[in-house]
């Protein structure tokens, strides 16, 4: 390792470890998946045997720069998250706050126009057609409490046997 390698790099406002390779690395961000992270490796001709701490900070800054503005470096748009958005019609891809943002508005939009996902998103169930009969209960009642009715019962049993008794 040299003098100038790095442990945690910030790219794209994300620390990402400097002993992992770079399209593994890369993909730690936030919107940023695998093939997508291999394919901006690709097209900004970074060696994809390098490790993050090893990389200029001109090669992160090219990184970035092709993460954020995918189709100036040739990318195909069916790579994109975004493809044509609603504000501006254009293919893009988004990565890190920028997308939990859009994601956040997008399912506020729905909930505002009340389509079905929005309703669903709204009252806090499953929006894409799963079940809810038996899956998704977590943090309402779920079941029969039978140790709890068990132990009322029982205290009401012996309290109408002393009431008898008396």
């Amino acid at each position: 390792m040299s003098k100038e390698f790095r442990l945690v790099l910030r790219v794209a406002g994300t620390n990402i470890d400097g002993t992992k390779k770079v399209a593994y690395g890369i993909s730690h961000i936030r919107g940023v998946g695998p093939s997508y992270a291999a394919a901006i490796v690709r097209a900004t001709e970074i060696r994809p045997d390098l490790r993050m701490g090893d990389l200029s900070e001109a090669e992160v800054q090219k990184l970035e720069d092709a993460m954020r503005d995918p189709a100036k470096y040739g990318l195909p748009p069916r790579l994109f998250n975004r493809r044509k958005g609603l504000d501006s019609g254009q293919d893009m891809h988004l990565i890190g706050a920028d997308l939990a943002l859009s994601t956040k508005s997008d399912i506020d939009f729905m909930t505002d126009i009340r389509t079905w996902k929005g309703v669903r998103h709204s009252l806090g169930l499953k929006v894409r057609g799963q079940r809810t009969r038996t899956t998704g209960r977590k943090g309402r009642a779920v079941g029969v409490a039978k140790k709890v009715v068990m132990e009322a019962a029982r205290a009401a049993a012996l309290a109408a046997e002393k009431e008898e008794k008396k």
